[in-house]
């Protein structure tokens, strides 16, 4: 990945015609009143793996200023308590932005102790936009088909082709769902977690959020700091970076993950015989994608998208045998099977992960102010590139819609909050989708917080993925609100990390089998 892209003057701002811009800078209220209980009509809608999923809808106000007009659907699901006394709801998402949470209620209430679950009612949902919930954004189906343009600038051309795809998604997406994207945003998302306490009858929630949704449940708690019971974040957002700033950081942190994945194919160099030095297994990598930038493998798998089924790694290291032996299949042999299986599984974008995308660019790119001149963007990603070469381009891309966004920003949300019960926060030292000083940040901003650390760990959610010493804390919490005694400025406990995977990749995969099904949840992306 080496960039030398001449300057290319792009466009300003593309913005459709037909989309509904907000005031500039609008930015909501610190508090927000309750909707009025609207009550829900669970059904049950089990599946084999979680037989006492029950399932429900819920409309809410397209535009919460008015909550008498156009109204949207939500979907919901619930696992019910059956202890004789709930502690009542506990709403749980899987982050993104773009996430579907309506499994992840059923792989909660079956993951935590028994005895802690059967106190709540577990409840998941579908944010506006996402998944069951309607409408549900797909603004171009397809975007992701491959073979893609490689990621890296190497030429005006390559930068000019990336560049017309993000314009012409950001287009799409204003076009198709003007009425909407104004309205696509956290703050909105949080008024839509308080309209579904107020459905169930209950004065407060508690919440578990990963990834993204710990800055949801951040700003939830701001808006309604009173309807908090308990709150649990894990992998937390540095509010202090949102979104594009937040986005840069990744870059370093993602290159860094990637070369503890490539230092641990050296180590385990007996099966995989790509070398004992990682400088070498990184050549040998980088050898890999500048081959398939030439000639995609099987006709899919380009230097954009062996980037794309890479980056799974970064968040979550049970991956790493079945991508080290794709790697080692291509770079010994030139075998492109397993490649091309990698990619399906992890990298491929299917109509969900489109739903998910369109999601992801609506809220973030809506949530905050994004730079508009493309030479900004350009200049920021070549200094970032040549510290970070692994993930600098292909985030780039992924968030470059926001340069071209037809909907105005509003302004992030000040999370600094006093009026919160304890709330507990989980983060790996490693973590590269939300980097160890966000968690630090927030432990700071939310008085009264504390800050579980797991200890050399890099995966991205780390409660109920198979680590006792950092669940026990989570159901210490959610048994009776017990937190760390504060630590002062940093971790107020700590947990060593999991060890690391062993080969081959189906040793690894029985492991920890509620790891592989809990990161399958959250997806590799968006965050």
């Amino acid at each position: 990945m080496r960039q030398r892209a001449a300057v290319l003057c792009a466009t300003a701002a593309v913005v459709a015609g037909t989309a509904t811009a907000a005031p500039a800078g609008a930015s909501p209220p610190p508090r927000a009143q309750a909707p009025a209980a609207a009550g829900l009509d669970w059904t049950k809608c089990g599946t084999a793996r979680y037989p006492a999923l029950q399932c429900a809808s819920l409309a809410v106000p397209l535009d919460h200023a008015r909550p008498h007009g156009e109204r949207i659907t939500l979907a919901l699901t619930r696992i019910p308590h059956t202890a004789p006394a709930s502690r009542g709801p506990l709403l749980v998402n899987p982050g993104g932005p773009g996430g579907s949470g309506r499994t992840l209620a059923g792989f909660v209430a079956s993951s935590l102790p028994a005895e802690v679950a059967a106190r709540y009612d577990v409840i998941g949902f579908d944010p506006r936009g996402v998944g069951a919930s309607s409408p549900a954004l797909d603004c171009r189906p397809g975007h992701f088909a491959p073979v893609r343009p490689d990621s890296l600038p190497r030429t005006p051309a390559i930068e000019r082709a990336n560049l017309t795809r993000a314009q012409s998604f950001a287009r799409a997406c204003g076009a198709k769902y003007a009425r909407v994207l104004p309205y696509l945003d956290t703050v909105s998302a949080a008024r839509d977690m308080d309209a579904i306490r107020a459905a169930l009858g209950a004065p407060e929630i508690s919440y578990v959020g990963y990834s993204y949704g710990t800055y949801l449940g951040a700003v939830y708690a701001k808006l309604f700091p009173h309807r908090v019971r308990r709150m649990v974040l894990d992998s937390v957002v540095d509010p202090a970076g949102v979104w594009y700033e937040d986005n840069l950081g990744q870059n370093r942190a993602f290159d860094d993950r990637h070369r503890a994945f490539l230092a641990w194919v050296a180590r385990h160099d007996a099966t995989y015989r790509l070398g004992t030095d990682p400088a070498r297994v990184e050549d040998r990598w980088y050898a890999m994608r500048a081959a398939l930038a030439g000639k995609p493998a099987a006709g899919k798998v380009g230097a954009a998208e062996l980037e794309d089924t890479f980056v799974a790694g970064g968040y979550y290291n049970g991956y790493w045998p079945a991508l080290a032996a794709a790697f080692a299949a291509y770079a010994r042999d030139r075998d492109t099977g397993p490649l091309v299986t990698a990619y399906e599984a992890l990298g491929a974008v299917d109509a969900a992960r489109d739903n998910g995308y369109s999601v992801y660019a609506a809220v973030q790119c809506r949530d905050a102010a994004w730079p508009r001149d493309w030479r900004r963007w350009r200049a920021d990603h070549r200094a970032s590139y040549r510290k970070a070469p692994f993930m600098t381009w292909n985030n780039a891309w992924y968030n470059a819609p926001c340069a071209f966004w037809p909907v105005r920003a509003l302004r992030p949300v000040d999370i600094a909050n006093g009026e919160l019960p304890p709330v507990l926060l989980f983060q790996a030292t490693h973590d590269a989708a939300t980097p160890y000083e966000g968690a630090v940040r927030v432990r700071r901003l939310l008085a009264g917080s504390r800050l579980v650390v797991e200890e050399g760990g890099g995966n991205h959610g780390v409660t109920l993925s198979g680590n006792a010493c950092l669940d026990r804390h989570l159901a210490a919490y959610l048994a009776d609100g017990t937190v760390p005694r504060g630590g002062g400025g940093g971790a107020d406990a700590v947990c060593p990390a999991l060890p690391e995977p062993v080969p081959p990749a189906s040793k690894a995969a029985s492991a920890s089998a509620r790891g592989f099904t809990l990161h399958r949840l959250l997806g590799p992306r968006p965050r």
